[in-house]
């Protein structure tokens, strides 16, 4: 089975994570920057096409939102590493990351599986932390004055991903603590 066009677009904007991450490392931030704006576009075509002609798929739904954490996570943890974004944001964005990956197979592990659906302040979160990378970004590429939109968008993107966090760790919390449902055949 041929790969869709938009889970084709989806796994191309995968294989832009590591160029992003080399271009941040050698500190080419206008290209950085181009390359995540690239990816940006990339998520609104794939989305679009495949609402638009029918073509969603299991095979998307999984390798989206894979495509928008690697990038992120790795444009945070590079950023952090390289001092240009306070380590504890970049923390806090990875932990949140790998406790809800780490509860998702944990419940799978324990035959309890959870249905993973984004939640609307995960949705505004991840807007808030792609508009704040992208912004810093535009920051370290050009001369613009952004530390008073830059220090905001830090407090912003800790507090929504803080919550955002504990939000999916208490409903996991509710999902394994409730009784096991008994199949029926």
């Amino acid at each position: 089975m041929p790969v869709s066009l938009p889970n084709a677009i989806t796994i191309s904007r995968i294989l832009i994570v590591p160029v992003t991450i080399w271009l941040i490392l050698n500190h080419q931030f206008a290209l950085a920057l181009l390359a995540f704006l690239l990816a940006g576009i990339s998520d609104a075509v794939d989305g679009f096409i495949a609402r638009r002609f029918g073509l969603q798929s299991e095979l998307g739904a999984y390798l989206d939102p894979i495509a928008d954490k690697a990038l992120l996570v790795s444009i945070y943890v590079s950023l952090a590493a390289m001092q240009h974004l306070p380590a504890w944001l970049a923390i806090i964005v990875v932990t949140r990351d790998v406790l809800i990956v780490g509860a998702v197979l944990l419940a799978w592990v324990l035959a309890r599986p959870v249905e993973m659906r984004p939640l609307q302040i995960s949705k505004v979160n991840t807007v808030a932390q792609l508009f704040f990378a992208g912004v810093l970004l535009l920051a370290l590429s050009t001369q613009l004055a952004l530390e008073a939109m830059l220090d905001a968008g830090e407090v912003l993107v800790a507090v929504l991903t803080l919550a955002s966090g504990a939000v999916y760790m208490r409903n996991w919390v509710r999902h394994m603590s409730a009784p096991a449902r008994k199949e029926t055949s």
